[in-house]
C-alpha cells in the first residue's frame, strides 16, 4: 500500500487592522513592508488612524511591530444587527479569535467590549455568551482584551468585530520600567527612528535624554557604535538607566546641562535626538526660546560632518522661529506631524549644513 502523503496547507489569511497616532502612517506602512514582505496595508474607510491588510502569520510577528498603537483581527459579517452575532458560526468564529489574541505573552483573563450602544441587551447577551465560550471573564471597564463591534466600512450592510492581538496595546512598552513626566510617545520616538538612517556605524546623541524614550527606540530600532544620553536632572537619568537596562540596551549616560559649552569634548556624532520641553509639564515657554536656541548650537558643535538632527516638539512657532536663525547650521529635511491626546507634536528632521557653507556662525 503506498503511503499516505499529507499535504501542508498554509493558513487562511486573517484580514488584520493595525492602528497609528494620525500623522504617522507613513511609517507604519514602511515598517509593515520591511518586516512581512508581501504585505501591502491599505488605509481603512473614513479612518486617518488605521491600515488593513490580509496576513496568514503568526500573531506574535504582528505584536513586534513599534510604530502600531494596537493590531486587530478583523472579522466581517453580513447581518444587520449585533444580536444575529449570537447565532450559527458567528459566536464561534468570535470566540477563536478572542482565544487567539488572549494568548500572548501576557495572557488575558477578562475582555471588555467597546462599542456604540454597548449597554444595550444584545451587547449583554453577547458578553455572557463570550464569556462562557472563551472562559474569559466580562469587565465592562478594565477587561484586559478589547473586543470592538462596529458597522463595516467596507459594505453596504454588516458588522465587523475587532479583536485585538494583545493584552496590552503595543504602545504600552514593556521596557517602560520607570515612568517619567512629559516622556515621549514610544511610537511617536519609533517613528522618529525610522524617520533617520539606522547605520550601525553611527554614534548616538540623545540630548535632554529623560526617563530614554527616543535613546531607547533608537537603540532597540538598530545598533549604533555608541550612544551616548545627556540630562541635567539625576531623576531623569535613573529612571533611563532602568529603562535601557530593561530593554536590554546600554548607553552612557552624562549627568550634564546640554547647553554646557564643555559637554562631551571631542565627541561627534551622526544621529543627534532631542524631546525638548514643550513649555507644559516642564519648562515654560518664555524660557523655551533661550533653550532652544542653546540645543541648536550644541547639537551643531557635536554633530559629524553629514549629521541628521531629530527635534520633537510641540514648540512649533519657536522652532519656526530660530530654524531660519539657524540656516547656516542645519536645515530642515523633513516635518512630520502627528496627534496625540489633544497635542499635535512635530518631529523636525533637520541635516547639518557642509562645513563649507558654515563659516559664518549664526544669524543674529
Amino acid at each position: 500500500m503506498a503511503p499516505v502523503r499529507h499535504t501542508h496547507r498554509p493558513a487562511r489569511p486573517r484580514m488584520v487592522e493595525a492602528t497609528f497616532l494620525p500623522g504617522l502612517g507613513r511609517f507604519l506602512a514602511d515598517e509593515l513592508r520591511e518586516r512581512l514582505p508581501g504585505v501591502r496595508p491599505r488605509p481603512v474607510p473614513d479612518r486617518d488612524d488605521a491600515l488593513r491588510f490580509p496576513y496568514a502569520g503568526p500573531l506574535s510577528r504582528l505584536r513586534s511591530l513599534r510604530t502600531a498603537v494596537a493590531v486587530f483581527t478583523v472579522l466581517g459579517f453580513g447581518v444587520a444587527r449585533p444580536a444575529s452575532l449570537l447565532h450559527g458560526d458567528h459566536l464561534r468564529r468570535i470566540a477563536a479569535a478572542v482565544r487567539d489574541g488572549a494568548d500572548g505573552a501576557d495572557p488575558a483573563r477578562s475582555f471588555r467590549i467597546e462599542a456604540a450602544g454597548r449597554d444595550s441587551m444584545a451587547f449583554r447577551h453577547l458578553a455572557v455568551e463570550l464569556a462562557r465560550v472563551t472562559g474569559l471573564a466580562f469587565d465592562p471597564h478594565g477587561g484586559d482584551l478589547v473586543l470592538r463591534f462596529r458597522r463595516s466600512p467596507a459594505a453596504a450592510t454588516g458588522w465587523d468585530v475587532l479583536v485585538r492581538a494583545s493584552t496590552r496595546p503595543l504602545s504600552a512598552r514593556r521596557w517602560r520600567v520607570a515612568d517619567y513626566p512629559g516622556a515621549a510617545n514610544a511610537t511617536i520616538a519609533a517613528a522618529m527612528a525610522r524617520a533617520l538612517p539606522l547605520r550601525s556605524g553611527d554614534r548616538v546623541l540623545n540630548l535632554m535624554c529623560g526617563s530614554g524614550t527616543l535613546l531607547v527606540e533608537r537603540l532597540l530600532a538598530g545598533p549604533a557604535r555608541a550612544a551616548v544620553g545627556v540630562d541635567a536632572d539625576e531623576s531623569a537619568l535613573a529612571a533611563c538607566r532602568a529603562n535601557l537596562d530593561a530593554a536590554g540596551v546600554r548607553a552612557d549616560l552624562v549627568h550634564a546641562d546640554a547647553a554646557a559649552p564643555d559637554l562631551l569634548p571631542r565627541r561627534r556624532f551622526e544621529v543627534i535626538l532631542a524631546d525638548p520641553p514643550w513649555g507644559t509639564r516642564h519648562g515654560d515657554h518664555a524660557a523655551n526660546e533661550a533653550l532652544y536656541g542653546a540645543m541648536l548650537r550644541t547639537a551643531r558643535r557635536l554633530a559629524a560632518p553629514g549629521a541628521r538632527f531629530a527635534v520633537l516638539t510641540h514648540e512649533v512657532r519657536l522652532m519656526e522661529r530660530l530654524l531660519p536663525r539657524h540656516e547656516r547650521h542645519w536645515h530642515a529635511e523633513e516635518v512630520h506631524r502627528a496627534f496625540q491626546k489633544g497635542h499635535h507634536p512635530r518631529i523636525y528632521v533637520l541635516g547639518a549644513v557642509p562645513p563649507s557653507d558654515d563659516h559664518a556662525g549664526e544669524r543674529r
